[in-house]
């Protein structure tokens, strides 16, 4: 079966829901979402995707929620996602079951673009692969001055997924897109700025207080305005680079794993030759 928590209806979770690999805190009108698999480095296994899911629909339904900051437990914002995101969890799940496990990165970047709060994304350590798209789909993003950022899908013998090309093509453009994409390279915080990815640098040791700061900034202003505008650039954006197709990116990467020269990569990079 897929790694896919049962789904409660939202009626049902508690004031401030517990999850397994996510933890929620709010203070007043400004929420915080803290990925929790600090010895995983964050990485994005099915059931942190499918947390974020839930609790991106539990702010929206938090009318008094006006802002939510995404960050990362431990020493990384997320090193991206483990491999059963893709495939399923146990040993022979069915055609159904994989093709739901790929997509759910997918509806884990549309919940979070969706939600009614404004999101800032608070990145520092490593942000990789699906953990670079989850930062994508936020509002707004900061990041501490020695963050490192990857994309290192191609070099693990797969396509960027889960509608990561449309956001970063919409942010930093095509030809930067195809760059950091088709080479996989590293790339520092001062880089990503440049190239439009984040709107802020701050020192490692001022990330926490610059990113209360900017969410405080932004509780202060009328939630109409802030609601209004957050669907409005939605709006602007998906119209210059549509994420509708990306509902395909989940057989895409099935088809990488049916891919006799995509495994063979896969297996040479998780062996550390790749």
């Amino acid at each position: 079966m897929s790694e896919m928590p049962e789904v409660p209806e939202l009626s049902e979770m508690p004031e401030v829901p517990e999850f397994s690999t996510l933890k929620i805190e709010v203070e007043g009108p400004v929420g915080q979402m803290i990925l929790n698999r600090p010895e995983k480095l964050n990485a994005l296994s099915g059931v942190l995707l499918g947390e974020v899911i839930l609790a991106s629909g539990w702010f929206t339904e938090r009318g008094d929620v006006k802002v939510v900051v995404v960050r990362g437990a431990g020493r990384a914002f997320s090193a991206g996602a483990d491999l059963t995101a893709f495939t399923g969890a146990g040993p022979d799940p069915t055609a159904e079951e994989r093709l739901e496990a790929a997509d759910l990165g997918r509806r884990m970047a549309d919940a979070l673009t969706g939600m009614r709060p404004v999101t800032i994304a608070a990145v520092h350590g490593h942000c990789v692969g699906g953990g670079l798209v989850l930062a994508a789909s936020c509002d707004l993003r900061l990041a501490a001055a020695d963050t490192r950022f990857s994309i290192p899908e191609i070099d693990l013998g797969i396509p960027l997924a889960w509608g990561g090309i449309p956001r970063l093509v919409r942010e930093i453009g095509p030809a930067a897109t195809r760059e950091l994409v088709l080479t996989c390279r590293e790339f520092g915080a001062d880089e990503a700025k440049e190239l439009g990815f984040l709107n802020r640098v701050v020192d490692p040791d001022e990330l926490p207080q610059a990113a209360k700061e900017l969410a405080l900034k932004l509780a202060g202003q009328p939630s109409y305005s802030l609601e209004l505008t957050k669907r409005h650039v939605n709006q602007v954006i998906e119209e210059s680079g549509s994420t509708a197709g990306s509902d395909t990116d989940a057989e895409s990467l099935l088809g990488a794993l049916d891919d006799p020269e995509s495994v063979k990569k896969m297996a040479s990079y998780l062996s550390g030759q790749g």
